[in-house]
């Protein structure tokens, strides 16, 4: 049976190559990768020549899977590699996994460089239990949510943002939870002009706006703190800011119990006198 190995690459100096990554791209039949003048550039940096190259971006993944399957059946390996980092996280490798395992061939991974740990364990918030949620929904409902969910959770929270829509994530992360969480973001890791900004969200809103953010971001935000006895006037205004932000009463009442670990009856009692927010308040 065949070897499906996913390989991490350089997420910007191209001198974290392992040599176990180079020595499993020379050896194997076929390199899927997002983009082959990208790869192919990597590979003749690193001198490797005559492997084959196939796209396999997040558009032909799945029309990828036949042809890499029929490799492994004949006892082939197959390496899969990103653009930048490791594949699989907030990036294409997860499909071909899957399809792998399901017909019995060996799925193994080079580990190396990857955004998202990295910015953690250099951001100086608690990396023993982490959240990595990746790129936010653009908009909708789905994105309220999710941001909900990230800044009601108590374990840091690991982010990445295009640097077109950071201010306005960054200010709905105002919105849900405040300005004195804590935050980092990082860009250019690795790179000659590698930048990790710390302070808290009021602060990240001010910066931002004073500066066009170049680059996509990795966002590390400061788990939520148990509060130490929720009054009724903090329920009150978490259920506003919540409905406020475009949540319906009855996710509110959900999101606020959790957050301020309070019984999800004692806030449905105060959400009751509330009144209805109009529906132009919704989130976009």
């Amino acid at each position: 049976m065949g070897t499906l190995i996913l390989v991490a690459t350089p997420i910007g100096n191209l001198g974290d190559m392992s040599p176990r990554a180079i020595e499993a791209l020379q050896n194997c039949a076929l390199i899927c990768c997002e983009d082959t003048r990208r790869t192919g550039g990597l590979l003749s940096h690193l001198g490797i020549r005559g492997v084959r190259m196939a796209i396999a971006n997040e558009h032909t993944e799945a029309a990828r899977i036949d042809e890499v399957l029929d490799l492994l059946d004949s006892g082939h390996t197959v390496a899969v590699v990103t653009d930048a980092g490791m594949p699989g996280i907030s990036d294409p490798g997860e499909r071909l996994v899957r399809a792998a395992i399901e017909h019995h061939h060996t799925v193994s991974a080079v580990p190396g460089p990857s955004a998202d740990v990295m910015a953690l364990v250099i951001s100086g918030l608690p990396g023993h239990r982490y959240v990595f949620e990746g790129f936010l929904p653009r908009s909708g409902a789905e994105r309220a949510q999710r941001l909900r969910e990230a800044t009601a959770e108590r374990r840091t929270v690991v982010l990445y943002e295009a640097p077109h829509r950071l201010a306005r994530t960054l200010t709905e992360l105002h919105s849900f939870c405040g300005g004195e969480r804590r935050i980092v973001l990082a860009r250019e890791l690795t790179k000659l002009h590698e930048e990790v900004w710390r302070g808290s969200i009021a602060e990240a809103v001010a910066h931002v706006a004073e500066r066009e953010p170049l680059g996509e971001y990795v966002l590390v935000l400061e788990g939520a703190e148990l509060p130490p006895g929720a009054t009724d006037d903090d329920i009150r205004a978490a259920l506003n800011d919540q409905m406020a932000a475009g949540a319906r009463k009855k996710t509110a009442v959900a999101s606020v119990a959790q957050l301020l670990n309070v019984q999800k009856n004692r806030v449905y009692d105060i959400a009751l006198a509330i009144p209805a927010q109009p529906r132009g308040n919704s989130a976009s």
